[in-house]
C-alpha cells in the first residue's frame, strides 16, 4: 500500500512539474523567436506582479475568473461541454441589473434579491440546452454556442434608449443601482480587495464538498463516466443532465455579479465580455479541483496584470495570450501524458502478480 502511495504521489507532483518546465520551455523558445531575453521577461513580470496594487488588482480579477471555472467544470465532472457559460453569464447580469435599478430595498433584502435573480436567469438559460439535449438528443455544445448569440442579441434588442436602458454619452446602460446595493469591499492597502471573494470562496467550498463528499456529487460523477453504468445503478440519466445544466448556469449567473454589485453598478455596453470562454481555459488548467481552478485562476490574472509592464519594455503585447495558450496546452498534455505512463504501471503490476499467481497454481498442480 504505501508502494502505491508513493507512486500516485509521485505521479501527482510530476504532471504539473511536467507542465510548468514544458511551458517555461516554449514559451522562452518563442520569446527568443522574437528577438528578445525570455529571462528580462519573467523577471519583469515577477517584479511587477509582487508589488501590493498588483497583487490586489490579481486577486479581484481572479474572482470572476473562478466563477467561471466553477460553472465549467460543474459541467465537466457531468461530461458536458457547457460552451454557453459566456452568454448564461451576461444575460444574467442584465436582467440582474435591470431589476435591481428598478427597486430601492435595504441592503439585506437588494443584494440577495439581485443575486438571486441572475442565478435564477443563468439557470433557466442554461437549462433549456439540458432539456434539448435530453428531449431531442441535441448536443450541447450546438445549443449553448447558439444560446450565446441569442443572449447577446437579446441584451442588445434591450439595451437601447426608450426600452431598459439609458444613453450616457456614448454608451448605452441600465438604470444605476442604488447604494444599498453596493457589496461590501475588504480593507487593503493600497486598495481594496472586493467582497465577492467570500461569495466566490463558499462557492468553492460548496462545489467541493457536493460533488465530492454527497450521493449526488457520485451519481453526477457516474454518469459523466458510464451512463449506462449509471442508469443500470438506478441514476436517471436525462435528471442528472438537466440538474448538472442548471447547477451550471446558476452559477454561471455569479460570474458578472462582482462588476455589477462593486464596480459598474449598471449594464451597459462595456460590461465586460469573454470571461465564460476563460472559464473553460482555466477549468482545463485546475483539473475541475476548486484549488487547482483557484490557483489557474490567480496565474492568469497575474499575466494580464504583468503583460502590461511588458509592453513598457518593448515586448510584443500578444505574448501573453501565448503565454496562456501553451500553459493550457502544456497542462492538459502532461496530465495525459502522466495518466497514461500511471495506467502503464498499473497494468504492468497487475500483470505481474496474474503471472506469479499463475505459477502458484501450476506449482501446486505439480505437487499434487
Amino acid at each position: 500500500m504505501k508502494k502505491i502511495d508513493r507512486t500516485k504521489l509521485t505521479l501527482g507532483i510530476a504532471a504539473p512539474v511536467l507542465a510548468i518546465v514544458a511551458a517555461l520551455l516554449i514559451t522562452s523558445v518563442i520569446i527568443l523567436a522574437t528577438g528578445k531575453d525570455p529571462l528580462h521577461a519573467y523577471a519583469v513580470m515577477v517584479d511587477f506582479g509582487s508589488k501590493s496594487d498588483s497583487q490586489v488588482w490579481i486577486i479581484n480579477k481572479a474572482v470572476p475568473y473562478y466563477l467561471s471555472a466553477l460553472a465549467v467544470a460543474i459541467g465537466f465532472r457531468m461530461n458536458l461541454f457547457n460552451i454557453g457559460v459566456d452568454g448564461q453569464y451576461r444575460i444574467a447580469a442584465f436582467f440582474a441589473a435591470v431589476v435591481g435599478g428598478a427597486l430601492t430595498l435595504p441592503g439585506f433584502l437588494q443584494i440577495p434579491l439581485i443575486i438571486i435573480v441572475a442565478m435564477l436567469v443563468g439557470s433557466v438559460w442554461a437549462g433549456i440546452a439540458g432539456v434539448l439535449k435530453t428531449t431531442r438528443g441535441v448536443s450541447e455544445v450546438i445549443t449553448t454556442i447558439m444560446l450565446n448569440s441569442i443572449a447577446a442579441a437579446v441584451i442588445g434588442y434591450f439595451l437601447q434608449e426608450g426600452r431598459l436602458a439609458v444613453k450616457d454619452g456614448n454608451l448605452f446602460h441600465t438604470p444605476d443601482l442604488p447604494a444599498s446595493s453596493h457589496f461590501f469591499t475588504i480593507p487593503t492597502q493600497p486598495d481594496p480587495l472586493d467582497g465577492f471573494l467570500v461569495v466566490a470562496a463558499v462557492v468553492g467550498v460548496a462545489y467541493w464538498f457536493v460533488l465530492g463528499r454527497t450521493r449526488f456529487g457520485f451519481d453526477l460523477r457516474t454518469v459523466g463516466r458510464s451512463e449506462s453504468a449509471a442508469q443500470a445503478g438506478g441514476v436517471s440519466v436525462k435528471r442528472m443532465v438537466i440538474t448538472s445544466m442548471l447547477l451550471s448556469g446558476a452559477a454561471a449567473g455569479l460570474i458578472g455579479m462582482p462588476t455589477l454589485l462593486g464596480v459598474s453598478y449598471n449594464y451597459g455596453t462595456d460590461f465586460p465580455v469573454g470571461i465564460g470562454f476563460t472559464g473553460i481555459a482555466i477549468a482545463l488548467l485546475g483539473r475541475n479541483h476548486p484549488l487547482g481552478m483557484a490557483a489557474g485562476a490567480l496565474l492568469w490574472g497575474f499575466l494580464e496584470r504583468t503583460g502590461t509592464q511588458l509592453e513598457f519594455e518593448d515586448y510584443e503585447q500578444e505574448i501573453v495570450g501565448v503565454m496562456q495558450g501553451v500553459i493550457v496546452l502544456c497542462v492538459v498534455i502532461a496530465y495525459e501524458v502522466v495518466r497514461r505512463y500511471g495506467l502503464r504501471i498499473q497494468q504492468r503490476k497487475v500483470g505481474e502478480e496474474l503471472a506469479a499467481q499463475a505459477r502458484k497454481t501450476d506449482k501446486a498442480e505439480v505437487s499434487a
